[in-house]
């Protein structure tokens, strides 16, 4: 796809048909601009139509500093940012991480945005149900809820000494144990101790009764709310705790990538089993291969796979993320060594403006929302 500002154009057509006045300022040159598909939310083709937020950032940049240029696609980040060193194009556009392999290499304009790599996994709902059954069966839960019924079986007992006269048991060992079971019960869930006890000091084992069910009752719910849920999530990511828990596994990976390029790190450094690199067309197609089981994670930016959380789930299955924050670096263009120093500069002051100006958090914010139907 071919794109040029229309003044771009005329200024062209009338330099073709001698229109400019002697000693006129040339035409300003046409930039040739690499994009790579398939990479949601920075960079991908709808219906015909470029999207995402390295292209609506490149948009804005262009027309600000009235830039034209043409637009070309690339099959994988590896071959645009080649043809950007070999002068084949002029600016490389897209989330492109600025590691130190490729600083070496490459040249970058000022960075826009800082990301790191991510692993998402999925597991289906009874594999969940399970974990969360495992995760509440712990010696430590256990412990709180045996701690409560000893503390109301104590307070069961005095408060049956304490009220012996006022309310006796009936006669016989079955009418003995269903007032026990009774008292307990009144204690343990509050209701009814009106009927159990009428002295002072009854009065006193109740509320201390509450005071128990409070306080276990908050260990509990915090208990579940940290412990238990960290626990499920932790199951839920395959223990994935490290980027090295990828080796043995099939990661599926865009090919050409700072992704691709951990794993072959992680597979050259280990002794052990390794990482079976199953190499990607997108990121959606990765999510596809997950839920089909076919790869065991998905290796990607952190902004791409959150925005891949935000479609509409497969059903019976739930991604989440094992892993965030893998490797933080700053993401940028790519500048083809040719590029007059004075076209980067005004590249460069202009990602500037809009990063300072809030654009650039705005248009991040605008592509995350795209791909979330709730947010339409």
């Amino acid at each position: 796809m071919v794109k040029r500002l229309p003044w771009a154009l005329a200024a062209a057509l009338s330099l073709a048909l001698g229109l400019g006045a002697p000693g006129a300022a040339t035409a300003e040159p046409v930039l040739r601009v690499g994009l790579v598909d398939g990479s949601p939310p920075c960079s991908y083709r709808e219906a015909g139509v470029w999207r995402g937020l390295a292209v609506d950032l490149w948009n804005r940049v262009a027309t600000l500093e009235e830039i034209p240029y043409v637009v070309s696609q690339w099959p994988s980040v590896r071959q645009m940012l080649e043809a950007s060193r070999e002068g084949r194009l002029d600016v490389a556009v897209g989330c492109i991480n600025v590691s130190p392999d490729r600083l070496r290499r490459y040249r970058f304009s000022l960075p826009f945005q800082e990301d790191g790599l991510a692993v998402m996994v999925v597991k289906s709902r009874l594999d969940l149900g399970r974990s969360f059954l495992s995760a509440l069966l712990t010696p430590t839960l256990l412990q709180l809820l045996g701690s409560y019924l000893l503390a109301i079986a104590v307070l069961t007992g005095i408060t049956l000494r304490l009220e012996v006269h006022h309310h006796p048991a009936r006669d016989g060992r079955r009418n003995s144990l269903r007032h026990v079971s009774k008292v307990f019960q009144v204690l343990a869930t509050g209701p009814g101790s009106n009927t159990i006890v009428t002295t002072t000091r009854g009065n006193g084992v109740v509320i201390l009764a509450y005071l128990v069910r409070i306080v276990s009752a908050s260990l509990l719910v915090g208990y579940l709310t940290v412990n238990v849920a960290g626990e499920i999530q932790g199951r839920a990511s395959g223990d994935i705790r490290s980027p090295a828990d990828l080796r043995g596994l099939r990661v599926g990976v865009r090919s050409g990538t700072v992704s691709e390029s951990l794993l072959k790190e992680l597979n050259a450094t280990s002794t052990g089993p390794k990482a079976t690199i199953v190499p990607l067309a997108s990121i959606g197609e990765g999510g596809a291969l997950l839920a089909e089981r076919r790869i065991d994670a998905l290796l990607g930016d952190n902004l791409q796979l959150s925005y891949l959380l935000l479609q509409e789930e497969a059903k019976g299955f739930l991604p989440s993320l094992a892993l965030e924050g893998i490797r933080p670096e700053s993401q940028a263009f790519a500048y083809a060594p040719a590029l007059p120093e004075a076209t980067a500069n005004r590249i460069d002051q202009a990602i500037s403006a809009l990063k300072r100006s809030g654009v650039v958090s705005e248009l991040r914010q605008q592509a995350t929302t795209r791909g979330n139907p709730q947010a339409r």
